[in-house]
């Protein structure tokens, strides 16, 4: 098992390198259009969405899939964390809307805009979150090759959807500002903390395929579990301070900003639109 585990390589299957390497080249090929029409996608977005890539081929092409899926709960949790949260944040922060316009004139594409809508979203992010967890549909994902990349699949969309609302790639509802989005990630990671504090506190092992005869590096198949909840409190935590702090940096600035346009005499109305949309900074540069 894990003895020989350094000695594993990189998982290079077409099948399981297709979608990623896909996803990678029509990225490529539409920000070089953009750019020859002199509209370039950012450097800082793009730099975001080539660590998105990166972190889906350690998740799905590296060891860790291998020992996740074999050997420890807390690896396979290391793998969920990478493509449930960290790799769809990447991906959708690297996103611009040209970017997603070609996609988006497809009909049914645009007919799933409502799914970004946050108050959909995070219930969809949440139940995919806890229905892979319970422990028949976990173990039968081991067994089953089809169920296991549709888990992953699954994974990644909804990771994607839940942030949606937050970045801002698409326009999300009016109403859904700073202090909204504040709340939001509150309720993200309330979530994930109580499925967390369940594999932490838990002294029985919920998953049969990690209950091994003899315990690998003597690591239990309880504390392999208790460990898989660190995983994800510890990861849920970072995201969450980074994506606090932002927001209320933001939220700062933002009333800095509707402070001095309000004193410069600009529509009330006009300057909430502007700084709900991000164009404050702009109305400055205008006489009211």
């Amino acid at each position: 098992m894990l003895a020989d585990a350094a000695a594993r390589t990189w998982n290079l299957e077409p099948f399981q390198l297709a979608p990623t390497l896909v996803a990678a080249l029509l990225y490529l090929r539409r920000s070089r259009t953009l750019a020859q029409r002199g509209t370039p996608v950012p450097r800082w977005r793009q730099g975001l969405f080539w660590t998105g890539i990166g972190l889906v081929l350690v998740a799905l092409n590296s060891p860790v899939d291998e020992i996740g899926e074999k050997d420890f709960f807390f690896v396979h949790m290391t793998q969920h964390m990478l493509l449930g949260d960290l790799a769809p944040l990447c991906f959708v922060a690297g996103l611009t809307g040209p970017m997603l316009r070609p996609v988006l004139a497809l009909r049914p594409v645009e007919r799933m805009r409502f799914l970004t809508h946050p108050f959909i979203a995070l219930p969809l992010w949440a139940i995919d979150l806890y229905v892979w967890h319970i422990p028949v549909l976990y173990d039968a994902t081991l067994h089953h090759n089809a169920l296991h990349a549709l888990e992953h699949a699954m994974f990644f969309t909804c990771g994607g959807l839940m942030w949606s609302p937050v970045l801002e790639t698409l326009p999300a509802p009016t109403w859904f500002g700073t202090g909204w989005k504040l709340g939001y990630i509150a309720a993200v990671r309330l979530l994930e903390t109580i499925l967390g504090n369940v594999f932490i506190w838990s002294s029985t092992s919920f998953y049969t395929p990690y209950q091994h005869a003899v315990p690998i590096w003597g690591i239990s198949a309880a504390h392999d579990q208790n460990l898989g909840g660190v995983v994800m409190m510890a990861e849920g935590g970072m995201v969450t301070l980074v994506a606090l702090a932002t927001l209320f940096l933001r939220m700062a600035h933002e009333g800095e900003l509707k402070q001095r346009l309000l004193e410069e005499g600009h529509d009330p109305e006009r300057v909430a639109r502007a700084i709900r949309f991000g164009r404050a900074d702009a109305l400055l540069t205008k006489s009211p």
